[in-house]
């Protein structure tokens, strides 16, 4: 096999002719915005409520039946089916419980912020393109 690459096969990212320093620039651009997006939100999560009540209890049946029946019979599909159906729902009530705020941030910054991930999505979407 020849050691020696041919400029057909010298790609830049994504393998097209565009620049790899933009596509880095660019992700890291985007990526330091994210960071300062993200730092700025507050996450809290709430009770597991049902009509009033805390519901928590509720989501645990299909997991325990689901093991259960996995400890009876190992190749049961019905008690891999609930076992995987209750983890499902436990982590769906876990993030439809959560409460998401965004911190109070001054104008400017949002706009920083804002403003470093769109250009660094848009510079990472050019570099991909052939120039």
């Amino acid at each position: 096999m020849d050691e020696q690459m041919t400029a057909a096969e010298r790609r830049g990212a994504g393998g097209t002719e565009g620049g790899v320093a933009l596509f880095l620039f660019g992700l890291a651009l985007a990526a330091a915005g994210g960071y300062m997006l993200t730092s700025r939100v507050m996450v809290q999560t709430g009770g597991w409520r049902l009509w009033g009540y805390n519901s928590f209890g509720l989501t645990l049946i299909p997991l325990l039946l689901g093991i259960g029946i996995l400890f009876f019979n190992g190749r049961s599909i019905a008690g891999r089916l609930l076992t995987f159906l209750g983890l499902v729902i436990i982590f769906a009530g876990i993030i439809l419980n959560l409460d998401i705020y965004f911190r109070a941030t001054t104008l400017f910054e949002t706009l920083l912020m804002l403003g470093m991930v769109a250009a660094g999505v848009g510079m990472v979407a050019r570099s991909l393109r052939p120039m």
